[in-house]
């Protein structure tokens, strides 16, 4: 599985920015697509996880009732819809692939988001 993130950039807090991330690969290596993010100095952290069918939706509880995450299977797409953003959203944001929840075998190279207060 390839994943290519875009979308990152620098907003304000209680702005907004949208993630897209292209996939390709084996099907059954996309069951669950999400978003990871890393701050400066800190471990990856989980953000956001959907099943196939979109049915099930986890979310850390730093970013609930925040951000939204969505796909879109005849593109093969994941998107991460930041609304509220604050300065500690700032990190690199990863996508990622698997065939079971909270088991991600594939990440894309990351796309940084920094919220500035």
């Amino acid at each position: 599985v390839q994943l290519q993130a875009s979308g990152g950039g620098l907003a304000q807090a209680g702005g907004s920015l949208r993630l897209s991330c292209a996939a390709s690969g084996h099907p059954a290596g996309l069951n669950y697509m999400g978003w990871f993010r890393q701050a400066p100095g800190k471990d990856r952290e989980f953000v956001a996880q959907i099943s196939r069918g979109g049915a099930r939706r986890d979310y850390a509880d730093s970013v609930k009732g925040r951000f939204t995450i969505a796909r879109d299977n005849v593109r093969n797409a994941v998107y991460l819809q930041m609304d509220s953003l604050k300065p500690e959203d700032t990190a690199v944001y990863y996508c990622a692939a698997g065939r079971s929840m909270y088991t991600f075998g594939s990440y894309g190279q990351g796309t940084q988001v920094t919220v500035s207060s």
